[in-house]
C-alpha cells in the first residue's frame, strides 16, 4: 500500500508539473509585450525547481523567498520610476514560481520514497535468497536452516554427521592473478568437483563466495570424512595437471577441515561452522 501511494504521489506530481509548464507556455504566448521578461523569469523558476530537486524543499523555498523579494523590488522600481501599474503578469509569477518548486519537491519526495523502498526490497530479497545465482548451490542461510534438520536426524537415529569446510588456499593472492570473470569460473569448477565427490544424500553449500569457502554436510564419521577429503584432493590434483593449469595458469589448492557433530559440544549451526574452520589450521 505504501509503495502504491508513493508511486501515485510521484505520478501526480509529475503530471502536475507538466500542466504547470503548459500553463506557463500559454501565458507567455499570450503576453508578447513582456516576452523577454517572462522567459527570464521562467528560466529562474526552472532553476529554483532544479535546485530543489537536488537539495531540499527548505532550500528551494528560501530561494523562492529571495526571488519574491527581488522580483517585488524590481516591480516597485518600475512602478516608481516609470509609472507602470502592477498587472496580472506580476501576480502570475509570484504564485507560479513557488508552486513549481513545491510540485517538483513532491515529485522528488515520491521518487526518493520509491528508491528507498526498492533498496529495502533488494536487501530483503538478498537476505531471503537461499541459492547462489552462479553455482546454484545453497548458501549459508540455507545451511543454517538445513543444519538444524540434519543434526536432529543425527541425534534421533544415532547417525554420525560430519561437516567439512573447504577453502581455496591463497584465494586473496589468486584473485589478483586471474581476471574477475575467471574467479566465478573457478568457484563453479571447485563446486562441481566437491559435488561429484559426495553422495546424493549429502549436502554441499557455498558458505562464503568472497572467501571461496564451501561446507559439506556428510552422514558419516571422521573416518568416512577422511575418504571424502582424499577423494576431493585427488580429483583436484588431476584437474590441476590438466584443465586448471591451462585455464587459470595457476594451481588451485584446498584446505579442508572436518568436525563430527556432538550435541554436547556443538550448540548451533554457526558453532558447527566455527569448529570446522578451526580444523583448517591443521591442513597445510
Amino acid at each position: 500500500m505504501r509503495r502504491n501511494r508513493s508511486g501515485l504521489v510521484s505520478d501526480l506530481a509529475f503530471l502536475g508539473f507538466l500542466v504547470l509548464v503548459y500553463i506557463c507556455i500559454v501565458f507567455i504566448a499570450g503576453s508578447p509585450d513582456h516576452y523577454i521578461q517572462n522567459i527570464i523569469i521562467l528560466n529562474v523558476a526552472f532553476l529554483l525547481a532544479v535546485v530543489t530537486y537536488f537539495t531540499t524543499v527548505t532550500a528551494g523555498l528560501v530561494l523562492n523567498l529571495a526571488f519574491i523579494f527581488g522580483y517585488g523590488f524590481f516591480i516597485l522600481y518600475q512602478t516608481l520610476s516609470q509609472g507602470e501599474t502592477i498587472g496580472i503578469n506580476t501576480y502570475f509569477w509570484l504564485l507560479m514560481t513557488p508552486i513549481l518548486t513545491v510540485v517538483v519537491w513532491i515529485f522528488t519526495w515520491g521518487s526518493r520514497e520509491l528508491q528507498l523502498e526498492n533498496e529495502i526490497l533488494q536487501k530483503k530479497t538478498a537476505n531471503l535468497a537461499t541459492v547462489d545465482e552462479n553455482t546454484d548451490l545453497r548458501n549459508s542461510i540455507s545451511f543454517q536452516k538445513d543444519a538444524s534438520l540434519f543434526t536432529g536426524i543425527s541425534t534421533r537415529y544415532q547417525i554420525p554427521l560430519t561437516l567439512l569446510v573447504v577453502k581455496v588456499k591463497y584465494w586473496s593472492e589468486i584473485r589478483r592473478l586471474i581476471p574477475e570473470e575467471q574467479l566465478a569460473d573457478a568457484i563453479y569448477d571447485v563446486s562441481q568437483l566437491s559435488q561429484s565427490s559426495i553422495r546424493t544424500n549429502d549436502a554441499l553449500y557455498l558458505l562464503d563466495k568472497e572467501e571461496a569457502t564451501w561446507g559439506l554436510l556428510l552422514f558419516t564419521d571422521q573416518d568416512g570424512a577422511k575418504i571424502v577429503i582424499e577423494r576431493i584432493k585427488l580429483k583436484l590434483q588431476e584437474l590441476n595437471d590438466n584443465e586448471f593449469s591451462r585455464k587459470y595458469k595457476v594451481n588451485l589448492g584446498l584446505k579442508i577441515g572436518a568436525v563430527q557433530y556432538h550435541a554436547d559440544t556443538i550448540e548451533n549451526p554457526f558453532d558447527f561452522i566455527v569448529q570446522a574452520k578451526k580444523q583448517l589450521e591443521y591442513d597445510v
